[in-house]
């Protein structure tokens, strides 16, 4: 849990320095449309040194991610991950001077409260190796996830966000299942395995699409769309096929936990990105 942890502090942080790089990027005085605008938007944002912390942050929350899935089952991690928006609303109070409300506060209170019933709860990482369909299927999901993020200024403007938001999860999620799914690191295998091209795919994709919806549309939900894209089906994926369990008598506590933790993330979804009426001179 502690790697899982550690995850959720390094991408919460990144998500401010990406978010505020994201609003500030240029994309030549037009919204755009189609894959042009979504690779545009990165390209230019990418320039931006806190872009380029935040993907540094990332990386190594994506270490300690793999840490944690090889130790803890995918429920507890994707929920350690989703708990990344407490983090992100501690650091904008602290960076951004934005100011949490009570009930704010008592949402970080409730992850924080969350977790730690998953810590409590949570056994070791299943030990199952999963259907051999099962790495077909997260690489499919991934393309899936690569289309709407290049297709994603062409999506109806009421329902872009939440498809987006959506999206980036479900990559994330793939990431997730696909660092179960690889057993052996061998050039040999790693070649012939799909769940090494999903979590590739997967991994961009996902990237593409919270580019792409930290800039447009609802922050709330987009961000809700992500939270829930990123623990509930990779949690189901887990328990179904790779086998992974709770502590012997404690599977309440981790749904509990896992619950708890979840909707204190969702509480929090407005801090998917920096806000937009910070101080210029904070983005500057």
């Amino acid at each position: 849990m502690v790697c899982a942890l550690g995850a959720s502090v390094c991408f919460g942080t990144a998500t401010v320095l990406q978010a505020m790089a994201t609003r500030t990027a240029d994309t030549g005085g037009g919204d755009g449309e189609g894959s042009a605008f979504a690779v545009t938007l990165f390209l230019r944002a990418v320039r931006q040194w806190r872009y380029l912390a935040g993907l540094a942050l990332d990386g190594l929350g994506f270490l300690l991610q793999i840490a944690a899935l090889r130790s803890v089952p995918i429920y507890a991690v994707g929920a350690a991950l989703a708990s990344s928006l407490a983090v992100t609303a501690v650091v904008s109070a602290r960076l951004l001077r934005v100011r949490l409300s009570g009930a704010e506060w008592g949402a970080v209170a409730v992850v924080c409260a969350g977790m730690a019933l998953l810590g409590v709860a949570s056994g070791t990482e299943g030990d199952r190796g999963g259907p051999a369909w099962l790495g077909y299927a997260m690489l499919g999901t991934a393309l899936a996830v690569l289309g709407a993020a290049l297709l994603g200024g062409r999506l109806p403007e009421r329902g872009r966000a939440l498809v987006l938001g959506l999206g980036a999860g479900f990559g994330f999620g793939v990431v997730e299942v696909s660092v179960r799914l690889i057993d052996s690191l061998a050039p040999s295998d790693l070649v012939a395995d799909p769940a090494v091209y999903a979590l590739l795919v997967g991994g961009g994709a996902a990237f593409l699409s919270l580019t792409s919806a930290l800039q447009r549309g609802s922050v709330t939900t987009a961000t809700a769309g992500m939270v829930i894209g990123e623990t509930v089906w990779p949690a189901l994926v887990g328990v179904v096929w790779l086998g992974d369990r709770t502590r012997e008598g404690m599977a309440w506590v981790a749904v509990l936990g896992f619950t708890v933790a979840v909707a204190g993330a969702l509480a929090l979804a407005r801090f998917g990105e920096a806000p937009v009426n910070a101080d210029r001179k904070q983005l500057s």
